[in-house]
């Protein structure tokens, strides 16, 4: 497995991130889309995704492995003038087929240390109750900050809650 930063994103990346995606929906992954899932909808997320990359609003990171891409995950850097210090963690994928061989881990790992590189020192995310993010992030030293109830929707319709984690970085001063 390799992990690397996306620094340029084209047509064959679009495709393999939107892969991910369909995979991770199609199993019934909560992360922001209803069934029935199309796979325009998928590209048309991954191109603004893209674009925001462009403009330096995130970073996406991917793993592979010699099928192809495996998982990804965005560090959407923040955009109130008042959090410049602040990343949000988003769109933690990890293929069904993957999962269970470190890829999530690997990931936020990257992912924290590309936000340690652009000078934040918070992260926050948030994530289903009880799933395999939630278990990943506590494994790896996130602190959990509480609840939402029927925050967010399965894909079939279902309410569900989600957790919000935060991660200090560099010795911010807060709980780490």
């Amino acid at each position: 497995m390799r992990v690397r930063l996306l620094e340029t994103i084209d047509e064959h990346d679009i495709a393999g991130l939107t892969d991910v995606l369909m995979d991770c929906i199609e199993g019934g992954a909560s992360v922001s889309f209803m069934w029935p899932m199309t796979r325009a909808k998928g590209e048309a997320f991954w191109r603004d995704a893209a674009a925001s990359a462009v403009r330096g609003e995130r970073v996406i990171v991917v793993a592979e492995d010699e099928s192809g891409m495996i998982g990804t995950v965005s560090v959407v850097w923040a955009k109130p003038e008042n959090q410049p210090h602040r990343a949000d963690i988003a769109k933690m994928l990890v293929r069904r087929s993957a999962r269970g061989q470190g890829v999530g881990a690997a990931l936020l790992a990257e992912s924290e240390r590309q936000a340690d590189a652009a000078g934040k020192t918070l992260l926050v995310l948030d994530t289903v109750k009880d799933e395999a993010g939630h278990r990943l992030y506590m494994r790896a030293g996130w602190t959990l900050s509480g609840e939402i109830p029927d925050y967010a929707l399965w894909p079939d319709g279902r309410p569900c809650a989600v957790t919000v984690f935060y991660k200090a970085l560099r010795g911010s001063g807060a709980h780490k």
